[in-house]
């Protein structure tokens, strides 16, 4: 099992990902939708959340996890000690927007309980198998956002 430090140092530079998340959005955007919907292979949403300090409206690709009518977001940073920065925007705003290959979806996102989250870690692992290496690298308890429609 890798370190807590050895962990933090796989992270690529925070100015990075800034950098890639942007251009991420700004190509998919560009592409009306039809490009950009993959990262490393694996499906990607676009999710509008309000930032939770700037108050601003930021969109971020994200791994996610098909479900229901909703999605599950997983909050995972590929296992480092901490939660990553839009975990704090979507804790503070819940209300989100969700797209995916132009569907667009107006969900409210709420935290698994800790009694629902043995049943959704397999979900989890099916959409995106990396998610089993991210928990057993951590010693933080990886929060689930339960992604469902407005109403």
């Amino acid at each position: 099992m890798a370190t807590q430090a050895a962990t933090t140092a796989m992270q690529p530079p925070r100015w990075f990902m800034k950098y890639f998340s942007r251009s991420h959005v700004f190509l998919n955007r560009l592409s009306g939708g039809r490009a950009f919907n993959k990262l490393a292979g694996n499906e990607v949403c676009f999710v509008t959340m309000t930032g939770a300090k700037s108050g601003r409206t930021i969109t971020m690709p994200l791994m996610y996890v098909p479900f229901g009518s909703g999605v599950l977001l997983v909050a995972s940073r590929g296992g480092a000690p901490k939660n990553p920065v839009w975990y704090y925007n979507i804790a503070a705003n819940p209300d989100i927007e969700v797209r995916h290959r132009g569907r667009v979806m107006k969900l409210h996102a709420r935290f698994a309980k800790p009694e629902e989250k043995p049943s959704l870690w397999p979900l989890c692992d099916a959409a995106y198998a990396p998610y089993a290496d991210y928990r057993a690298r951590t010693t933080r308890d990886i929060p689930i956002f339960i992604c469902e429609p407005r109403g």
